[in-house]
């Protein structure tokens, strides 16, 4: 145990250490010593463990995963007092602005996090340490390039396209790549971590929650979706399904929990530790609580449930108790707003007025493979794996709804929207299979060819004007 926590100290640890720059880039140095002194595999665990920390900002409960998926979909509503209320809203009515200040965060965000992995990418060549050990950072870098550069290409399109640290002289002269560049570098980051990466069953204790064979996999499965290559997802998609490293729990209420981690469900989590302010601890449960302090701490009221997701349960469907909250209570009233809870943490210990929780987070996990493979295959019988998990009739028989069997991918939909509820899925599913206006225009929503990507941030056009706009937005 002792060693897992200094894992998580570490990360906490480079997270404090890492600077930043007003470049749209973020050229800076994890640390300028750091930078400079890449030489021994501690200098190396130190830097490949910052650039694990990224993830803490990318998946966020606040951050851009979150806010496109949620916020843009037809999952959630926000009521949430901090920061600048008209930017947070412009994500939910698509009325995004090119001087939004969150948008340009979550550039920063991603290019921060690329630049994590780049640095460690670069300085490892020169290292004078084994090749098998040089490998396996390349291997994990390039995993974590490849999962960020997958969400960027998803929110903006065309992005400039950075593999190696750059001055800034060279960083304003980059224009932004055609997303068919970004997803080639993509799939070679994926294809070379596959090759390189142990399977999760191999990774020491000691190195809980970095990336695994099956985890590169299974991003690389998803992408071959995204891109419509529904062949080359069922094959790489069938290697995780075969690779006997993972499962489904046994009932859907066994995944969720504060001290519940990396189990055989989990493809890729990323670690928190709760219990001290001085460690990453997990923000999801105080950011999706309802905005009040009655728990002696103040909720964000971020990513609260619509009627519309809570309505797309089945009336028998145990994962809607399990994920959805109907309200809270304020002493003896009972106050009527649904909210996410597969993330809560009760009795947390409370440190500056924040809970800190202990949940982890799964960027990936097996039934997201299952339904995954049944979207590349045609095949129901791996959605029909999750319904039964849930208890639910199969697709195909008599008592399926109705609602849902008009066809197996509207199945799917159905199925991903309830399986994976509030866990960042929903707005890139609808984008995947070009049903993000079908579906989400008839709910109100001002979506419209241009609208299905966010706009590049003015500051990073003024700052380099070889910046392209997204259409719709100049």
């Amino acid at each position: 145990m002792k060693k897992i926590v200094k894992i998580y100290l570490l990360l906490a640890a480079s997270l404090l250490t890492t600077s930043c720059s007003d470049s749209f880039l973020e050229l800076a140095p994890i640390s300028n010593a750091t930078a400079d002194n890449f030489k021994s595999t501690d200098d190396f665990e130190l830097a490949i463990n910052s650039a694990y920390a990224s993830l803490y900002t990318v998946y966020h409960p606040e951050g851009p995963v979150s806010y496109c998926n949620e916020q843009m979909s037809d999952n959630a509503i926000m009521y949430n007092i901090s920061g600048i209320q008209a930017d947070k809203w412009q994500f939910k009515d698509y009325s995004l602005m090119t001087t939004n200040t969150m948008v340009y965060q979550f550039w920063q965000d991603y290019y921060r996090a690329v630049f994590s992995t780049n640095i460690v990418l670069d300085k490892i060549e020169t290292a004078s340490l084994s090749e098998a050990y040089k490998n396996d950072v390349r291997s994990q870098m390039r995993f974590l390039r490849a999962l960020f550069y997958f969400n960027m290409v998803q929110t903006w399109g065309d992005i400039p396209l950075v593999t190696k640290p750059l001055s800034g002289d060279e960083a304003y002269a980059v224009p932004r790549s055609p997303q068919a560049d970004v997803y080639d570098l993509i799939k070679k980051d994926l294809g070379f971590a596959i090759e390189n990466l142990p399977l999760a069953s191999a990774i020491p204790s000691t190195k809980i929650g970095r990336a695994s064979k099956g985890a590169a996999q299974a991003l690389l499965g998803k992408v071959y979706l995204t891109l419509g290559d529904k062949t080359s997802a069922a094959n790489v998609l069938k290697d995780v399904y075969n690779s006997n490293q993972y499962a489904l729990l046994s009932t859907y209420g066994s995944l969720w929990g504060p001290n519940v981690k990396n189990t055989k469900e989990s493809i890729f989590e990323i670690q928190f530790l709760g219990g001290s302010a001085s460690a990453p601890y997990s923000r999801y449960y105080q950011t999706f609580y309802p905005n009040n302090n009655f728990l002696g701490f103040y909720g964000s009221g971020m990513n609260q449930v619509t009627d519309d997701l809570y309505n797309e349960y089945e009336a028998n469907d145990p994962r809607r108790d399990l994920s959805i909250a109907l309200g809270y209570n304020n002493g003896t009233t009972f106050i009527a707003q649904k909210y996410p809870i597969k993330w809560t943490h009760t009795n947390a210990p409370i440190g500056s007025g924040n809970p800190l929780a202990n949940n982890n987070f799964m960027v990936l996990r097996y039934a997201d493979v299952l339904l995954m493979l049944s979207e590349a295959t045609g095949d129901a019988t791996y959605l029909n794996q999750v319904r039964t998990r849930a208890g639910l009739p199969k697709f195909g028989d008599a008592g399926y709804p109705t609602a849902f069997a008009g066809s197996l991918s509207t199945a799917i939909e159905h199925e991903r929207r309830v399986e994976l509820a509030i866990e960042f899925h929903r707005w890139f599913d609808l984008k995947r299979t070009n049903r993000a206006i079908t579906v989400l225009q008839p709910k109100g929503k001002a979506i419209t060819t241009d609208k299905l990507l966010l706009p590049i941030p003015q500051i990073v056009r003024s700052q380099n004007p070889v910046i392209t706009q997204n259409n719709g937005y100049n």
